[in-house]
């Protein structure tokens, strides 16, 4: 099933009224908990059609109700977070078990590592890379197969982004310039000699991240950083998510999606823009497809065909597993990327100071697009190199993946097979003999 609305935060949502902005999200929770008994009732219907000792379970009615049973119990449920499920992986041929450890912890972010267990010594040192997960409604459990592809051969930490709703109010605040606080600080954590790669929405403070460390000369500046389908310039070929964004403007977006958590949630009171608008957004740009997709479940379930009831249950556990947002941050993204165009027009700032990515110099530079992304259009990554002047043309390089939308850039077999060595190959090239200390010294 390809997929496009992974990644990008977009500045989709429902149709809402101001008046009905603040008590929105109790009006969801309180939808949601009347359907409890409903959902017990149906769950002991699947269970009864589904024994074996029921001679209806073998007939083609009961598997009709067993399979219209499952889909009421999935379309009403509230998916968790998902488990990232990587165990082991190959190096050099051996198979490795593979311990997740956190690494760097702040409220709103965990940094996570992977431990190989490694049973031999490397020969030769891999790259060691950061991987910024996008914010943007999604847990970082999507780049389940980014992970998954690079750790045989690199040495691979992830940003675990927290769900707002389960953050007190005593924790603060967190926008745009706490995230990308929260990168700097996490590079510092890992003592450089670090790759960081941005996956689609991170790009922008990512930039910024480095355009400030580079401006003050700081030694844990990242040896390259890769952004991937990312919306650094989105009026370049602007997709329908931009132009939402850019026609509503960001009153609209204040006034009608955002809301308080509602009790008893850890968050409770906190201003967020709740995951299940942003899911209702994500459907919306191809309710055909879903609905489609689940009318194929229900008629494999009464066919009993395993493999493709689990592909589709693997699928959508992910996806409709969604967190929310800050306020904040959401509002101040909207604003920044999608509405004034901030980075591209030299506008952005920092906490009052000016982010210019001019000042990087010593970061090799790598932007990945798909052929066919419908969330940032061709261009709008590529744009970086325009804003990069400074960094030497031979340590810059521009990669269009053929046949790929939006998710096919960080996921899936061609990522794997051509996306992902290029990419190895980019950060071998551009490691530096010198030590980044000395560099900065100089």
């Amino acid at each position: 099933m390809p997929i496009g609305e992974f990644g990008n935060a977009p500045p989709l949502a429902g149709q809402g009224s101001p008046a009905l902005t603040t008590p929105m999200y109790w009006m969801y929770e309180m939808a949601h908990a009347s359907l409890n008994p409903a959902r017990a009732v149906t769950d002991a219907t699947k269970i009864l059609f589904q024994n074996p000792l029921n001679p209806w379970s073998h007939t083609e009615f009961g598997k009709s109700v067993a399979a219209a049973c499952e889909l009421f119990e999935r379309t009403t449920r509230r998916y968790g977070k998902p488990e990232w499920g990587i165990h082991d992986t190959e190096v050099n041929g051996i198979r490795t078990a593979v311990e997740i450890r956190t690494v760097w912890e702040k409220p709103f972010c965990r940094l996570l590592y992977f431990d190989r267990k490694l049973t031999r010594p490397l020969r030769h040192p891999q790259p060691r890379v950061l991987i910024v997960a996008p914010m943007s409604g999604h847990y970082a459990t999507l780049l389940r197969g980014t992970v998954e592809a690079f750790l045989p051969t690199h040495e691979v930490y992830i940003t675990d982004w927290a769900d707002a709703r389960m953050v007190p109010l005593a924790a603060g605040r967190f926008d745009l310039d706490d995230y990308v606080d929260y990168i700097i600080e996490m590079l510092h954590e890992l003592g450089g000699n670090m790759h960081v790669i941005a996956v689609c929405q991170p790009s922008v403070p990512v930039v910024a991240a480095v355009s400030i460390m580079e401006a003050r000369r700081d030694p844990f500046v990242p040896i390259s950083m890769t952004l991937m389908g990312g919306p650094i310039d989105t009026r370049r070929n602007p997709t329908a998510v931009n132009k939402v964004a850019e026609e509503r403007g960001i009153e609209w977006f204040r006034r009608n999606v955002i809301t308080k958590v509602p009790f008893p949630n850890p968050g409770v009171m906190r201003d967020v823009y709740p995951g299940f608008l942003q899911l209702n957004g994500f459907i919306s740009m191809n309710l055909d497809r879903h609905m489609d997709a689940h009318k194929q479940l229900f008629a494999h379930l009464v066919k009993g065909d395993g493999d493709l009831v689990d592909k589709h249950r693997d699928f959508y556990d992910e996806y409709l597993a969604v967190m929310d947002l800050t306020a904040e941050y959401y509002l101040q993204t909207v604003e920044t990327v999608f509405v004034r165009h901030a980075l591209p027009k030299g506008e952005m700032t920092h906490r009052g100071i000016p982010v210019d990515p001019t000042r990087i110099m010593r970061v090799a530079l790598m932007t990945v697009e798909g052929e066919n992304d419908d969330i940032s259009g061709l261009g709008q990554t590529e744009a970086t190199h325009g804003l990069c002047k400074s960094i030497p043309a031979h340590r810059r390089v521009h990669y269009v993946q053929k046949g790929v939308g939006h998710y096919g850039v960080f996921n899936g077999s061609r990522f794997k097979s051509e996306i992902v060595p290029r990419i190895s190959d980019f950060m071998m090239s551009s490691a530096n003999p010198k030590s980044l200390l000395a560099l900065a010294a100089e």
